[in-house]
């Protein structure tokens, strides 16, 4: 293996872990020695990656570090091209100009022979009309992902599959985006209990200025465990759960 491609891969598992990553670990996943390990960091580090170290605990690689996309694969370029199309057709119309325009700037640095490659590809996705989201939609997709951001709370009026209209104050802790359909997970104080909401039930939506009492990533651990605990049981009883975002859902947490 080169020195260039073993200092991407180091990255590369880098980027993997949110938390420190020791030496001896990461001596073992390149099958290096820990000196060698240590000089590439000193390398990674000249070149401007913010890799902080703590003794006893290991590495972590912190934002903002840029891979020029030339490190990329063809194949890792089609699947962001694919990604992005796909994005481009569901989401809401500032993320779908972010995707078409991060693959703009991919192509812009790639050599001439994977350009052609990456523009000639015949990797497609549908483009049904009806899949893109409405205006009203549209805008409170953006608002609830301003929220997730800031971890604010939503106020909302929220028509359910009967069409019985409710106030709602959430907070907004994943947004899924399905084939047919945009799912909002949140806390519901109304219930005390997570819920599902789908976008385009919601009538009226308002982003508070109240940030919600817990983290947004402890809230998703939580959702997540619920989920697994629920899918268990499921399983357990030979039966086929799959959730999906349609009225018909038996599962209550559904709208």
């Amino acid at each position: 293996m080169s020195r260039t491609q073993r200092l991407f891969d180091l990255l590369q598992i880098l980027r993997r872990h949110r938390y420190p990553v020791s030496g001896e670990f990461l001596a073992q996943e390149l099958r290096i020695s820990l000196r060698t390990l240590y000089r590439d960091m000193g390398e990674l580090r000249g070149q401007g990656a913010d890799i902080e170290a703590e003794a006893g605990v290991g590495f972590v690689l912190r934002p903002g570090f840029m891979l020029p996309p030339l490190m990329l694969s063809l194949e890792e370029i089609e699947a962001l091209a694919l990604g992005a199309q796909w994005v481009a057709g569901r989401a809401d119309k500032s993320l779908s100009a972010a995707a078409t325009n991060a693959l703009a700037k991919i192509s812009a640095v790639l050599p001439d022979d994977v350009r052609d490659g990456l523009q000639t590809s015949g990797l497609m996705v549908s483009n049904w009309k009806e899949l893109a989201p409405s205006e009203q939609e549209d805008k409170h997709l953006a608002m609830i992902r301003q929220a997730m951001r800031h971890e604010r709370k939503l106020d909302i009026l929220y028509s359910d599959v009967n069409e019985v209209v409710t106030h709602r104050v959430i907070w907004p802790v994943a947004l899924g985006f399905w084939e047919r359909a945009r799912v909002l997970v949140a806390w519901c104080e109304t219930r005390s209990n997570f819920r599902h909401f789908r976008s385009d039930r919601i009538q009226t939506l308002t982003v508070t200025t109240e940030r919600y009492p817990r983290r947004r990533l402890s809230l998703l651990k939580d959702w997540r465990d619920e989920e697994a605990c629920a899918q268990a049981k499921w399983d357990s009883r030979g039966e086929h759960r799959g959730r999906e975002p349609v009225p018909e859902s038996a599962d209550k947490s559904w709208h």
